[in-house]
């Protein structure tokens, strides 16, 4: 149960404190008078979004706090998430602080930080927010199979959370079998490409990296085999012998030696360079055998260049197709063989893949049908209970039906759920968005909300003019049928409707002001010079803008009532032609609620 509501800088609200009862609370106040921030404000508490619009302008900084009772089960759950547990009140508490482009939030739990999920789990335990407009939502089939699968209780959930699983189960060995199929089909497309390589390779009998490189220096050997006979001559008889009659340059050096061995008998000195001419000589006599031998050795093979350069064509021709320098296609050959092996072996076989995916799809047919027979049986008693709520709410000859008819499983399991009504006798069931009318549209919600209270253990409903649309006999109805789930449940109620008002445990009045500073309570208490808080009797200080003038601002106010108070807000809801008349009124009203209540 909520028991307090403290808000700092909301919206249009500058701080509230409403402190609220068991049973049901309602608030009543003007169109627009400020109803829907405080839920707004409860909605964010409990992790709703958050933008910079809540944060109230002028202020940076935003503060909802909601302490709630200890509900009994609430404590195993706040083990399971690593918080804290407690004895007594559960104090949540968000923060919204403004930047220049964004707002940042951060929520606690009794002081402790809190995860967004955190939040949801809390929300779906402690309060349940039925907002303006949700009637609308009434006809979407998935809503209508969340409603259905939640008044099913435990064994329906468990149940959906197991076709969830056998659902992921089947979809994943689906995947996996069209992946092996996608990959057989390219495993035999590169099968076929890499034999295709492997034999033009081997064909080429690649074995020496150097190959091309050697071929190309024999191909322009062989193009100038005369050039090389005539300059290899030509450098025999500088070197070694000249048929010219000048000397050659091993004569010359002969010569040289010989002089030198006749100084070196008179001069040791000599010696070393004497043994230098003489292995130059050596060195000139070898080196002109070795290119007259060269010059021997040089023929013009104009067959053998034919096939120099029909190897090298070959050979730059597998260089371009291939995109790769000799000796990396030579190391790609050795791959290929490689991956000839790999792609031979089959791996799990496509016949294994379809058995499992057989498998797997026969669990979930099974557990879809364990589904399907558990939300028949939910669907038989929603139908009488709701019946039975609505016959209260002036639907006495209403029908309705659960229709569940089969499609392709899905995570939530094989049903199309639609929620089929007729409010008339003698109408036939139709889809209940093309059928009710927005008052029926609210009688439905709540009598749905009251069947989910049976089940439901959330401590905490609230509704947003749940009575819209609807007015005499019906709205003494909805009023009625409110105050009985505030026997079960906390109930806090956005209403117009005095006779919802009339019937309430706790009446709070919701308005604006429009105020100059000097009534408005600051967010902080001003402190005296010491620094303490001042007193309630102390002064509050008026905001004032950049030039010390006092503002004028609008701010939101919530106020308990009396019995007098409520006996004049009931008579400005019900209006009438005189005030007087609206008094009597709204004393009947409290007069005739006093009495259903001992009914109760």
């Amino acid at each position: 149960m909520l028991t307090a509501l403290h808000i700092e800088n909301f919206a249009l609200i500058d701080q509230i404190d409403l402190r609220l009862e068991s049973g049901l609370n309602v608030l009543t106040g003007e169109t627009g008078a400020g109803k829907s921030i405080l839920l707004d404000a409860l909605d964010a508490v409990l992790g709703g979004k958050a933008s910079q619009r809540l944060v109230r302008s002028g202020s940076t900084r935003a503060l909802v706090e909601a302490v709630f009772e200890l509900p009994p089960d609430l404590s195993p759950w706040l083990e399971t998430q690593n918080l804290p547990t407690v004895e007594g009140p559960l104090t949540l508490r968000r923060e919204l602080t403004l930047s220049k482009t964004s707002v940042r939030s951060r929520s606690f739990l009794n002081g402790n930080p809190v995860t967004k999920l955190q939040l949801e789990g809390l929300r779906q335990r402690l309060v349940e927010i039925t907002a303006q407009g949700q009637t609308v939502q009434l006809g979407s089939p998935d809503l209508q199979r969340q409603w259905l699968d939640g008044f099913g209780g435990e064994s329906v959930l468990q149940q959906r959370q197991q076709v969830a699983v056998a659902y992921g189960a089947a979809t994943q060995a689906k995947q996996k079998l069209t992946a092996r199929r996608r990959a057989d089909q390219e495993r035999r497309d590169q099968l076929d490409l890499l034999q295709l390589h492997q034999r033009e390779l081997d064909q080429a009998s690649l074995d020496d990296p150097q190959e091309l490189d050697n071929l190309l220096q024999e191909q322009q050997r062989l193009n100038h085999s005369v050039e090389l006979q005539q300059n290899s001559y030509q450098a025999y008889q500088i070197l070694y012998e000249t048929e010219t009659g000048a000397g050659a340059c091993a004569d010359l050096l002969g010569q040289a030696e010989g002089i030198l061995a006749d100084m070196e008998r008179y001069d040791q000195e000599i010696t070393p360079i004497l043994a230098l001419v003489s292995e130059a000589l050596t060195q000139v006599e070898e080196a002109g055998r070795a290119i007259n031998a060269y010059g021997a050795s040089v023929e013009a093979d104009p067959e053998r260049l034919e096939q120099v350069e029909e190897r090298i064509r070959t050979l730059k021709g597998l260089v371009r197709k291939y995109g790769r320098p000799l000796p990396e296609l030579i190391a790609y050959r050795d791959q290929v063989q490689q991956s000839l092996a790999e792609l031979s072996g089959e791996g799990e076989s496509i016949a294994d893949l379809e058995a499992q995916v057989a498998h797997c799809q026969q669990a979930l047919d099974v557990a879809c049908a364990t589904l399907s027979a558990r939300r028949r049986e939910v669907a038989q008693d929603l139908e009488i209970r709701l019946i039975n709520e609505l016959k209260p709410l002036a639907m006495d000859r209403v029908q309705f039906k659960v229709d569940l008819h089969p499609v392709a499983p899905t995570a939530t399991g094989a049903d199309a759920i639609q929620f089929m009504f007729s409010p008339n006798p003698g109408e036939p069931l139709q889809p209940l968005a093309e059928t009710a009318s927005g008052g029926e549209m609210s009688r439905f919600l709540l009598a749905l909300k009251a069947c989910f209270s049976q089940v439901d253990p959330v401590g905490t409903l609230v509704f947003d003019e749940i009575d819209v649309g609807v007015s005499g006999r019906v709205a003494q109805a909805i009023a009625e049928k409110l105050y009985h789930l505030g026997r079960q449940h906390q109930v806090l109620c956005v209403t117009h409707q005095p006779m919802v008002a009339a019937m309430a445990d706790a009446h709070f009045r919701v308005g604006k002001q429009v105020v100059d500073g000097k009534a408005i309570d600051p967010p902080d208490p001003p402190r005296s010079k010491r620094g303490k808080q001042a007193k309630a009797t102390d002064q509050p200080i008026p905001p004032a803008d950049a030039d010390g003038a006092e503002v004028i601002r609008t701010v939101v106010r919530v106020a308990p009532l009396s019995l007098a108070e409520r006996r004049e807000e009931l008579a400005q809801l019900a209006g009438g032609e005189t005030h007087q008349e609206s008094l009597l009124f709204a004393e009947a009203l409290l007069s005739q609620a006093n009495t259903i209540r001992k009914t109760f």
